[in-house]
């Protein structure tokens, strides 16, 4: 075994100026991450110098077996945690040889939106809180959880610390730092209210970059939890009764929010969500009406809500923008496992773009 691990730690600079470059695109499901690597001459940090590539679209349930090539075109680069080097991560989004993106590309929609002028000069910001749970391989049950029983109740595991409160924090404090090598704004990390339930938080970031370093932040994690042989789940709501969901909460502003007198625009801004409730639950994620059920800090899925410092609403406001009278709000309704692209992109439509 450590033959194996001095192998898959080999630096390669030395030797080669070649690289690895590891593709990566969402599968089918719109859940499923799949990647595979490919060779490069040499270093590339710019994603329109690489070249495109293609894959068995059959095999991943995106095209039919007698016309399966899909085409991948690099978006985003990130440094590779795992190789290291000059190796690199490569976000990646879906095309057919024609050049339409596939049904599953959400991400050309997002970026339609992103790159509208009227958004641009808005530079909306985003930080997504993404809530996940760690699961037994075996027997999918959370981490730290008796198999087939339950733990205490929950109160002491938020932030908890010591054996019999976090489970799985190795697991954690890796995908932190592998997030921070790799170039992605991750901002934080904490032990959430359902034991072997964590969050990570990434952003602030512009646009469409959201979603890119959601993505591979959630790619990242997907591997390291492999190698530890532990189950990532995004169910947004994973163990039911009396314990709480898994969330993405999207921190959003623009420029006029932050800027003097923003409180007024974010509660133009909300008033929009209000009025295309129901539009933007169907698109925040399956499931999310096991989570959403106005208990465990959510608000009801049928119903539109904001408030100052209420996470039983759908929007929260902070007490720190409602003294600035400018900043940012919470939008609390997307599920675990949403898309961030959509998601992203459709909170800036509504509000920027949409007329009642």
């Amino acid at each position: 075994m450590a033959l194996l691990s001095d192998l898959i730690n080999l630096d390669l600079s030395n030797t080669t100026e070649k690289i690895i470059a590891e593709y990566i695109w969402i599968g089918g499901s719109g859940m499923d991450l799949r990647s595979k690597a490919r060779t490069l001459p040499g270093p590339v940090t710019d994603p329109a110098k690489l070249p495109k590539w293609n894959y068995d679209g059959s095999s991943t349930d995106q095209a039919p077996g007698d016309d399966s090539e899909v085409i991948l075109y690099p978006q985003a680069v990130f440094k590779d945690p795992f190789r290291r080097g000059n190796n690199i991560l490569v976000m990646c989004d879906a095309y057919t040889p024609a050049g339409d993106p596939i049904p599953t590309n959400k991400r050309f929609n997002a970026a339609k939106i992103f790159n509208h002028p009227a958004v641009a000069a808005e530079e909306p910001w985003y930080g997504i809180e993404q809530e996940y749970t760690l699961l037994q391989k075996d027997v999918k049950w959370p981490l730290g959880w008796p198999v087939g029983g339950f733990p205490g109740p929950q109160g002491p595991y938020y932030c908890g610390v010591g054996a019999d409160k976090s489970f799985g924090r190795d697991i954690v404090d890796s995908h932190y730092k592998a997030c921070l090598y790799a170039g992605i704004n991750i901002s934080g990390i904490n032990g959430e209210v359902m034991p072997g339930q964590w969050e990570f938080q990434v952003g602030p970031s512009v646009g469409i970059s959201a979603g890119d370093q959601l993505w591979v932040a959630r790619y990242i994690l997907e591997r390291i939890t492999e190698v530890a042989g532990v189950v990532l789940s995004f169910d947004p709501k994973p163990i039911q009764g009396d314990w709480n969901g898994a969330g993405a909460h999207t921190n959003y502003s623009t420029k006029s929010m932050r800027n003097d007198g923003g409180i007024h625009v974010i509660k133009k801004a909300i008033e929009k969500l209000g009025l295309r409730h129901k539009e933007h639950i169907a698109a925040y994620g399956e499931g999310n009406e096991r989570r959403l059920t106005g208990r465990h800090e959510t608000a009801d899925i049928n119903s539109f809500s904001w408030g100052v410092a209420n996470r039983g609403a759908s929007i929260r406001v902070g007490r720190d923008t409602e003294k600035a009278g400018k900043g940012y709000f919470e939008d609390r309704r997307p599920a675990s496992n949403m898309d961030p692209y959509v998601v992203t992109s459709m909170i800036a439509e509504t509000t920027m773009l949409w007329k009642p």
